[in-house]
Parts: C-alpha cells; sequence; structure tokens
C-alpha cells in the first residue's frame, strides 16, 4: 500500500480532491486570506520530511536522525532572516494563532493586560476575544478606529495606552484596508513602557517586498502567516529581537506544541527562496494595483469603501446601501463563482453571522496574472450580484459562465496524480 496513490487507496477521497480541484479551476478567489501555493511548495509539503520526528532545535534535538532536518529548518531560518532582515526567526510554529499564543506566553504571565485593535473594527481573535485564549487567559483592552475616517486614530490608541498601562500592544489587523504606522506604535510603547507586538498575517508579503512599511525595526515581536500573500505553506513564524529569542523558541517549544511539521518547515524554505526573486516583488506591487482597480470599480457602480479605499490587498465593502446583509451577498456572489466572506464593519449592528459587510482581497487573483482589466470587470459582476442576483436566477448562472470563461484565460497551474 506504501506504492498505492490516492485513486488507488481512497478512491472516495480521490472524488472529493477532484471536485474542489475544478472548484478552484473555474472559479475566481476573492478572500484576501488565501492564494494559490507554488508547485514546489506543495511538493515540499508531501516530501518525505513528513516521516520524522524532530523535537527540539536544530543541534539540540530529543531523537535521532535529524542530520538533515537540521539543515533544512536552519535554511529556512537564514532565508527568512535574510528577507525580513530579522535578527532572529521560528520557523516551527504551526499556526497564526499558534505564533500569536506562543508569543503571549513567551512574553506576558497571565492576567497580564493586552491593548490591540478591537476584533469588530477589524481585529483577530487572537487580540483578545473573550471566547479567544487570549481574552480569557490575559486581560484584553480595546482601541477603535475613528468613527468618521475608520482609520487608525493613533492619538486614540495613546490615549488609551496611558489609561491602561497595558504590558503589550499589538498592532495588526485582518480586515484593516490602509497602511499601519508601526513607528507611532513603538512610540506609544516606549511611552507607556510596554512590548510591541505586530501581527502582519494578512501583509507579510507586502512587508517582504516594500510594499508596506517594515514592522520589524520597531517591533520587539513580529508574527506572521505564510499561506497568505507570502504564497507558501499553510503554517506561520516568530520574528524577533535577538534578546527575546530563547524566550520565543521555548515559548513555541516546549510552550504551546511539540513536533514540528518539517515537511511544512520544508515548504515554508521554499516559499521564502520564492520570496527572495525579483518577480516576487513584482507580484505584490501588482496586488495593490490590483486592488486599488477593483476599488475604483466598486466605488463607481455605488458601493460603499470602509475608508473610501485601499493601500494594500483587501477591501471592506459596507452593505447597508445595497439592503443586503453580507451572509446573503457572499452566498449570492458564490453562486456566481465570486468566492468572498461575509465580514463585521467598524460599528457593526449585525452578528458575526449575518454581517453587514464582506471582505474582498486581490492575492489570489493576482496569482493568475491578472491586471486591472479584469478587476474592472470583476467589480461589474459583483455589481451585477448584488443588484439584480438575488432576483433573478439567470442572471448568476450566466456571471458563473463568464467567471469560468475568465478563469479558463487566467489558469491555475493546479493539478491531481493519475
Amino acid at each position: 500500500m506504501l506504492n498505492h496513490t490516492i485513486a488507488q487507496t481512497d478512491p472516495q477521497l480521490n472524488t472529493i480532491l477532484r471536485d474542489e480541484l475544478e472548484r478552484q479551476r473555474t472559479t475566481l478567489m476573492l478572500i484576501p486570506s488565501e492564494n494559490y501555493a507554488s508547485r514546489a511548495v506543495m511538493n515540499a509539503m508531501g516530501s518525505i520530511f513528513t516521516n520524522k520526528y524532530a523535537e527540539g532545535y536544530p543541534g539540540a534535538r530529543y531523537y535521532n536522525g535529524c542530520e538533515n532536518y537540521d539543515l533544512l529548518e536552519n535554511l529556512a531560518i537564514e532565508r527568512a532572516k535574510d528577507v525580513f532582515h530579522c535578527e532572529h526567526v521560528n520557523v516551527q510554529v504551526h499556526t497564526g494563532s499558534q505564533a500569536n499564543m506562543a508569543a503571549y506566553y513567551a512574553l506576558l504571565n497571565y492576567g497580564d493586560r493586552i491593548l490591540a485593535m478591537s476584533v469588530d473594527h477589524g481585529g483577530h481573535l487572537t487580540h483578545g476575544k473573550k471566547r479567544n485564549f487570549s481574552g480569557q487567559w490575559y486581560d484584553p483592552h480595546f482601541y477603535e478606529l475613528d468613527p468618521e475616517t475608520y482609520l487608525i486614530d493613533y492619538d486614540q490608541v495613546l490615549d488609551k495606552a496611558r489609561q491602561v498601562r497595558p504590558k503589550l500592544i499589538v498592532a495588526g489587523a485582518s480586515a484593516y484596508p490602509r497602511i499601519i504606522d508601526f513607528q507611532k506604535f513603538r512610540e506609544i510603547a516606549d511611552e507607556v513602557g510596554a512590548y510591541l507586538l505586530a501581527d502582519i498575517a494578512h501583509i507579510v508579503g507586502l512587508v517582504a517586498a516594500g510594499s508596506h512599511p517594515d514592522p520589524v525595526p520597531y517591533c520587539d515581536v513580529v508574527t506572521s502567516t505564510t499561506h497568505k500573500t507570502l504564497r507558501g505553506p499553510r503554517g506561520a513564524m516568530i520574528m524577533s529581537k535577538q534578546k527575546w529569542a530563547k524566550r520565543i523558541d521555548q515559548g513555541v517549544f516546549p510552550g504551546v506544541q511539540a513536533g514540528p511539521l518539517m515537511q511544512i518547515v520544508a515548504a515554508k524554505a521554499v516559499c521564502f527562496k520564492e520570496a527572495q526573486s525579483f518577480g516576487f516583488r513584482e507580484y505584490q506591487r501588482q496586488i495593490v494595483r490590483n486592488c486599488q482597480a477593483l476599488a475604483r470599480a466598486l466605488l463607481e457602480e455605488g458601493f460603499e469603501l470602509i475608508t473610501g479605499g485601499t493601500d494594500n490587498h483587501l477591501l471592506l465593502v459596507d452593505l447597508h446601501n445595497k439592503d443586503i446583509t453580507g451572509r446573503e451577498a457572499a452566498d449570492l456572489l458564490e453562486a456566481a463563482g465570486l468566492v468572498c466572506n461575509k465580514n463585521l464593519i467598524p460599528n457593526d449592528e449585525r452578528s458575526a453571522v449575518e454581517t453587514s459587510g464582506i471582505r474582498l482581497g486581490t492575492p489570489a487573483l493576482t496569482s493568475r496574472d491578472m491586471r486591472e482589466p479584469e478587476m474592472l470587470q470583476i467589480g461589474k459582476w459583483v455589481s451585477e450580484v448584488v443588484h439584480i442576483g438575488r432576483e433573478d436566477e439567470a442572471v448568476l448562472q450566466r456571471i458563473r459562465g463568464e467567471v469560468a470563461d475568465m478563469c479558463a484565460q487566467f489558469p491555475i497551474y493546479l493539478e491531481l496524480e493519475p
């Protein structure tokens, strides 16, 4: 059985795989946190590195037979340090949530105060949501966006920090379409004597390519996923100043996880190599150009955008003037082959299950080599779906066919084994 294909071993799963391949080939991925990993990245994820335990760190493993795993992990670390110009990197951490958990574990004690962007205004669950470990183990406090511009009000952040005196300030978001000024956050953290952590899971690729200001010079710790704009495997990483290196590494192992997924570490090494290329930098620039083109198209179609546009890879659309919920809009768009996600907007009166907004992004579209003209067409399709599609199933089916035609013009390389 060791030599059998998936089709031979598990025909039922093989059918699901082929259906998913068809879905990805014929629909447009507009969720800003999703992307297409390269063939090389996926090959590494399915490599023989999956066959070995490698608990510990290079030169200090708990299992024998780890010589090649030491070489692999050191390669990934050195490449990441080269890409992000950072002093220390932990590449073992499995997910973005675990990266934040390990960083908190390293820097904080139970019950310490955290100051972060409100989840309702674009922050992440791990930034203090009560139902998350971060809101249960620590004492979370929040800054909100300016009620008129929906931009970060750094004066308000400073006032809040003075009131709260947090031990850690988190800079970062999962639904914020504008530039984050990490230098200002550093100044605020210094005034109140707090650690500064930047969660750049969404913008990490933009940072790597110089298309967004770099948090590394200003932050004690920087956490990130590797599968969004970085276009690597589903995983994460933690960057830090050298003085925090030992605490960060201990926070990961034995703090919050044991055996690293070395096949994923191998794939991270590949994606860091890809990020060193000029083509990657141009790709990131095109992500931003595409997102701004999509913003213009939606504004012309009468949509309201939180902050009025974007500086990065994502848009947050306020649907109040369209008399439709985010959930309804996302479901209709998916039926038309345009896959996005419902999303809360600042001061949303609806629940996270319904929402008043949708979140759109361009990383995966740009991976298909789409450009500004395609963004204009996608904006028109979104408008047709929201304005007409809910009353006319034929419109959804027509657009679904047109989307499939565009996908065929900009194919993805994905394939399955024979």
